[in-house]
């Protein structure tokens, strides 16, 4: 009989839960690591000295899997995701232990690049996987699951960050990533199944070399420059200057690729380009001061690192509120202008606010004004990729929606880069001048304050507290300089034109992992699958569906009898007894929905069997045309007709979703048809 897998359905039903439990962790691997490695760093650099290397620990992570997400995604595609996905599980934890081993500075710096590596196939391919697993319906609620791991892991990362500081060592921050990535590895290696379709990619592997070279450059040129080597120094000049070299060198690449990391053509479009220069701002801000905050709570205020990361809650959850409240005001209305505008006004004001802290602002001065940041910063997060989808043509939809976060990412680098060269400057010069003239302890070096803090300790109070002193206005110094940039992109949101939002992109905002930059690496039609099985989702009650669908295909056919047809219809021979099965329904229930069937010559009855007939099959085929029209209505500005594969995802999807389980319940349900 035509559903005899009915009876395994429960355990398949496991299986995916399983896989999507290990893909969930491994996601929330990646993610923890983007963040909870701020409140140790006060720790790791009272231990290792090199407060000037400082920002380079947090930028490594990023760099690394910002530039590699678009790799891991192509190769995935082409290669298979499941043994893609081992692999970079492995990188990763092989990062993990090797970071926590690590015996000085360089060596963390350079293990967190090779973690960054892994974590960036984590992300991207966590996301990929739930396609080859999860049946179309369920894909967006499930992508929307990471998106949410993702804003946790963005607020809580802080906070266990400084608990295991304080009750175990920094160096757990990356040994706790061990058992947990261990378990989803084997969890993915036992349940998950390699996806057979291959997707061929010509990989820009060029492009990418390039433009990770490039960005580096111009990071280490920010990072060195007046700290370790004077700004018009032979080595910032050389830096400037390969970085130029470099960038020409990319966007030649970039020409003649076949399939370019960021099509140079999309910066002739006006809105992408102003959104990839806000959402540069936004990441500089965010990650910037989520990089240094916990340095000046530590130092200025003396809390504990577990403190520090309870300090900023109210920045973490200013962001998460506003981020969630925004998309949906935007997918009600259709307008999302007025918010990076609003956005940005008041992340600048927030930072000239956090300028004016002190190591005597009260905790309540401070909280204001970290969710006063966080406010500003959620406001413009959801905005950005939604604006980018919204005018782009059908072909830059994948690579537009990545680009997005990307240049967030490579902003979050700058940030923290230019925010250490601000603060080791800063902190040179007064520094220096609070302990001008005064009697040291014997053997104490000043300049080792500077990439030590624990050493206050053995200063006299009066010394320590003018030292602390210098630690407070250094670091607001930061904010200090961050405010113009923010300022800059208030500037840049008065340029970004509303443009009505297509149905896809209006009614399906972007995931909460997308809003938090976390890299995306779909293609343009997994891009819009995602956003039709977000739609799919609202559908109405499946007793007026199918009913709907029946008439409007020229059928009177109760809900229950269109279900019936439509699931025989994919086999051609289906038993009574699995379909009440499948359906939840008695075998009576279900021989009164395939009565009607029976009548009208759509179904023949051999004992227990149904069998389509050639009139059912044509019912059929007429009930899916409706369904792929009605889906098709949603693809506004994106012609089906001139996209052979749009056409394609239109109908496998009206196929795979008329007659699937989750609507047997309601369909087959006793009563009325609506």
């Amino acid at each position: 009989m035509g559903e005899s897998g009915t009876a395994t359905a429960p355990a398949r039903e496991r299986g995916v839960l399983a896989v999507i439990l290990a893909l969930m962790l491994a996601m929330l691997l990646a993610a923890l690591d983007q963040t909870i490695v701020s409140t140790a760093l006060p720790t790791i650099v009272g231990e290792f000295g090199g407060l000037n290397h400082l920002s380079w620990v947090v930028t490594a992570y990023l760099l690394a899997s910002t530039v590699s997400t678009p790799l891991w995604g192509k190769l995935g595609d082409q290669y298979g995701r499941k043994h893609l996905f081992q692999a970079a599980i492995v990188i990763f934890l092989v990062g993990s232990a090797l970071c926590g081993l690590a015996g000085g500075m360089f060596e963390l710096i350079m293990f967190r690049a090779l973690q960054g590596l892994g974590g960036g196939g984590l992300m991207v391919l966590a996301m990929a996987i739930v396609g080859d697993v999860v049946a179309p319906r369920d894909r967006g609620r499930y992508q929307g699951f990471f998106g949410g791991v993702f804003a946790f892991a963005s607020v809580v990362g802080p906070l266990l960050g400084g608990l295991f500081v304080d009750r175990l060592s920094w160096r757990w921050v990356f040994y706790v990533n061990l058992p947990i990535g261990v378990v989803a590895l084997f969890v993915v290696a036992a349940t998950l199944h390699g996806h057979r379709d291959r997707t061929p990619h010509t990989i820009d592997y060029r492009g990418a070399l390039l433009l990770g070279a490039a960005v580096t450059c111009v990071v280490l040129a920010t990072s060195w420059g007046g700290i370790q080597y004077a700004w018009g120094s032979p080595q910032i000049l050389g830096l400037a200057g390969a970085a130029a070299v470099l960038l020409v060198l990319w966007a030649l690449a970039e020409l003649r690729a076949a399939e370019p990391i960021i099509p140079l053509r999309l910066f002739r479009i006006n809105v992408f380009s102003v959104t990839a220069a806000i959402g540069f701002v936004v990441g500089f801000t965010m990650m910037g001061t989520l990089a240094y905050l916990p340095l000046f709570l530590q130092v200025a205020h003396g809390v504990s690192a577990t403190s520090s990361g309870l300090y900023l809650l109210p920045m973490m959850a200013g962001m998460l509120g506003t981020s969630i409240t925004s998309g949906q005001v935007i997918s009600r209305t259709g307008h999302y202008r007025m918010f990076p505008i609003a956005g940005m006004a008041i992340t600048t004001a927030a930072l000239l606010l956090l300028h004016q802290l002190s190591e005597h602002s009260s905790t309540l001065s401070m909280s204001v004004r970290f969710l006063l940041l966080g406010v500003g910063l959620g406001l413009v997060m959801q905005v950005l990729v939604i604006a980018v989808q919204n005018v782009v043509d059908y072909r830059d939809l994948g690579v537009a929606t990545s680009s997005a976060t990307f240049f967030r990412s490579i902003g979050g680098s700058f940030g923290v880069s230019v925010f250490g060269a601000v603060f080791a400057g800063q902190l040179a010069v007064r520094a220096a001048a609070a302990l001008r003239g005064t009697p040291l302890p014997p053997g104490f070096d000043p300049a080792a304050i500077q990439g030590s803090p624990a050493l206050l300790s053995r200063l006299p109070p009066d010394v320590a507290a003018r030292v602390v002193h210098a630690y407070a206005e250094s670091a607001t110094t930061i904010f200090l300089y961050a405010a113009p940039v923010a300022f800059a992109g208030f500037v840049l949101a008065c340029f970004l034109r509303q443009v009505p939002l297509r149905t896809t992109v209006g009614a399906s905002a972007p995931d909460l992992g997308e809003g938090y930059a976390a890299p995306c690496g779909r293609s343009s039609l997994e891009e819009i699958e995602r956003a039709l099985t977000v739609l799919m989702r609202r559908d109405p009650q499946a007793a007026r569906l199918y009913g709907d669908l029946a008439r409007r295909a020229g059928y009177d056919l109760p809900a229950g009898a269109t279900w019936v047809l439509a699931r025989v219809a994919r086999t051609g021979r289906a038993s009574r007894t699995a379909l009440a099965e499948r359906a939840g329904t008695t075998v009576q229930r279900g021989m009164d929905c395939s009565q009607p069937l029976v009548d009208r010559g759509l179904v023949e009855r051999s004992g227990d069997d149904l069998i389509i007939t050639g009139a059912g099959r044509e019912a059929a085929r007429r009930v899916i045309a409706v369904r792929r029209a009605a889906l098709a209505r949603h693809l506004d500005g994106w012609n089906p007709d001139s996209n052979p594969e749009l056409t394609a995802l239109l109908s496998w999807l009206a196929a795979e979703t008329v007659g699937d389980d989750q609507d047997a319940r309601g369909a087959l349900a006793p009563g009325p048809p609506a």
